[in-house]
């Protein structure tokens, strides 16, 4: 990957969140008290309206109308790349699926949801068969292709499948997993063999990415619900296993990683537990095994325990929009356990707005984590934007799609 001057680049920003990153997650005095006090919106109107605002924000101040790209920071400096790179890309475009699951909205955005899709296409490398982290010429000279980046990037073309019913996002997200499923760790010799890299390049750190694998739980169960190839199943199995045998620390609740040299990371994110939830969920709706149905609601149980006010306003926000969008993807087959998860995103997404939100832009700044309180000198990102407006979008979307979800 390509550093950028005076910006934090798609290997950065994991760096930091895996190290001195983390100092930023400690909720501040008073947090929980401030939350307790705004009071918690009524219905999902009020959320249709912010996630209309906060996706109008993103586009007037992140997005590029000549291109169709994005920007990676609200203003861009001299030096900087002049587009974002490929994940802040991919969650602009689940935000605009988001809000345009919102009426009146799918007049509106189905324009801007095909031109997401089509800035997408822009990142792919024929020569590699993968989504490079930045631009192939002639915009821009590469990047080292991410798995995780694959695996969510093939998620989104199954929702849009789902959502659409265009048969060319099944076959991309095919294509996707196709080159996600290279990352896989064939030494036997180690401690809990298997998992997979995070990315593709001789720097690559891990040996078992927590997240990668789970999202490659997740994509390969949509893959085997959606073809009956029994391949997929066979992946979803081996992937979650592994998370699940050789990551969790208890129920709802996954370390980030192995690294190379047999270190655990025992950092805990919010999207962790939601990629966990979420290929459970999908065996379970994809097999009719019960057992599955069982594991995630043991997860769902474990992480909303521990996934408290404070500590789910510090984890980053694109992270908590996985991890929601997962927990509606799992109330859709339990509908009973559907009220607790949204009371709980909804005192969150009200601190969002009371705390994070610039009141002149409508956009939202955060620490360099992309959680907690403000920080004055960082700038709006379309990561953290996107993120935003995919929460307030989900806290307003029709029950009926929240299998949908993810």
């Amino acid at each position: 990957m390509r550093a950028t001057t005076g910006a934090m680049t798609r290997r950065t920003f994991a760096i930091g969140m895996g190290a001195a990153g983390l100092a930023a997650l400690v909720p501040g005095a008073g947090a929980a008290a401030s939350a307790r006090a705004t009071a918690s919106a009524s219905g999902t109107g009020i959320w249709a309206r912010r996630a209309h605002g906060s996706y109008a924000a993103l586009q007037r101040f992140l997005y590029l109308p000549d291109s169709g790209l994005y920007q990676e920071n609200y203003p861009t400096r001299d030096g900087e790349n002049p587009y974002s790179y490929v994940w802040p890309l991919r969650e602009a475009a689940a935000a605009t699926q988001n809000v345009n699951q919102l009426a009146p909205a799918r007049s509106r955005y189905d324009g801007d949801v095909s031109s997401r899709f089509d800035a997408l296409e822009r990142y792919f490398n024929d020569e590699r068969g993968t989504y490079d982290s930045y631009l192939p010429a002639p915009l821009g000279s590469g990047g080292d292709p991410f798995y995780d980046d694959n695996g969510v990037i093939g998620l989104e073309f199954v929702r849009r499948y789902r959502l659409a019913g265009e048969r060319r996002m099944l076959d991309r997200a095919v294509r996707a997993f196709d080159f996600v499923e290279q990352a896989w760790d064939t030494d036997t010799t180690v401690d809990c063999p298997g998992g997979m890299h995070w990315v593709d390049a001789d720097w690559n750190p891990y040996r078992g990415g927590t997240n990668v694998t789970g999202i490659a739980s997740e994509l390969a169960a949509h893959l085997y619900e959606l073809t009956g190839r029994r391949r997929y199943l066979a992946w979803a199995e081996r992937t979650h296993d592994w998370v699940y045998d050789c990551m969790r620390r208890e129920p709802g609740l996954y370390r980030n990683g192995v690294l190379l040299d047999g270190t655990v990371e025992e950092m805990l994110w919010t999207y962790n537990s939601g990629f966990m939830i979420g290929a459970a969920t999908l065996l379970h709706r994809a097999t009719g095994r019960r057992a599955w149905l069982r594991t995630a609601e043991e997860d769902v149980d474990g992480a909303l325990a521990y996934w408290n006010a404070d500590r789910l306003y510090s984890q980053p926000a694109v992270f908590n929009a996985i991890y929601l969008a997962n927990l509606l993807l799992f109330s859709s087959e339990q509908p009973d356990r559907s009220r607790e998860i949204v009371e709980q995103f909804t005192g969150y997404a009200e601190r969002l707005w009371a705390e994070n939100r610039d009141a002149e832009t409508g956009l939202f700044g955060f620490q360099a984590s992309g959680g907690g309180a403000p920080d004055p000198a960082l700038r709006p990102q379309t990561l953290h934007q996107s993120g935003v407006t995919q929460i307030f979008a989900l806290l307003a979307w029709p029950r009926p799609d929240w299998g949908k979800a993810t």
